[in-house]
């Protein structure tokens, strides 16, 4: 589980093809892994993945064809920005969100403007994920978690602050960018509890 809140900013090190899916290093610039082991859990740009190595300046996963399709992984390349955080601990704050790492979909960045010292995003779901995004409710984009200020339709709006803008990998983010986005963990398990019975059927 993760929080939505960005600890650092790394980069994509390296990108091997292994017999069909992936093995991906990562450098974490100044995140703090001297208590990471292989096994626990990073995401990486909202995306859970195993650290399997560890080096001197950050971790290597495999990624499976699943998280491939699912994800922006598949786009990335040597020197691509992330946004990173480890996994909670039982003594961790919870700032944002109760956060999975398992995308939902990708979405596309369709408007960016200044809005005071403030920057509005508006972002494009995917049809299927609409009706999980409300107004001021919370969603994951890239890792991040938000506040959803507006939705219209399949479109919804943020806006990043400052601080975020600055820490996180939306100040690359230009018109078209495409985005790994995690709806709100309770609109997912609220929609099949809503199915009663029918949910065992086929």
């Amino acid at each position: 589980m993760f929080t939505g809140i960005v600890e650092a900013l790394g980069t994509v090190a390296a990108l091997e093809q292994r017999q069909g899916d992936v093995r991906l290093d990562i450098d974490t610039g100044d995140l703090d892994i001297s208590g990471v082991q292989p096994g626990d859990s990073i995401a990486v740009n909202g995306v859970c993945l195993t650290a399997v190595a560890l080096s001197a300046s950050g971790f290597s996963a495999d990624v499976s064809v699943e998280t491939i399709n699912a994800t922006t992984i598949g786009e990335w390349r040597v020197g691509r920005p992330v946004n990173l955080e480890r996994a909670l601990t039982p003594d961790s704050r919870l700032g944002g969100h109760i956060v999975s790492g398992h995308v939902d979909g990708v979405g596309e960045i369709v408007g960016r403007q200044a809005d005071a010292r403030s920057e509005r995003f508006r972002l494009r779901l995917p049809a299927t994920l609409a009706k999980y995004v409300a107004r001021k409710g919370s969603v994951t984009v890239d890792g991040t978690s938000l506040t959803v200020n507006d939705v219209a339709g399949a479109e919804f709006e943020v806006n990043i602050v400052p601080h975020t803008l600055a820490n996180t990998v939306f100040y690359s983010y230009q018109v078209g960018h495409r985005v790994n986005i995690e709806v709100d963990v309770i609109a997912r398990y609220l929609e099949r509890l809503l199915l009663g019975d029918a949910a065992a059927e086929v």
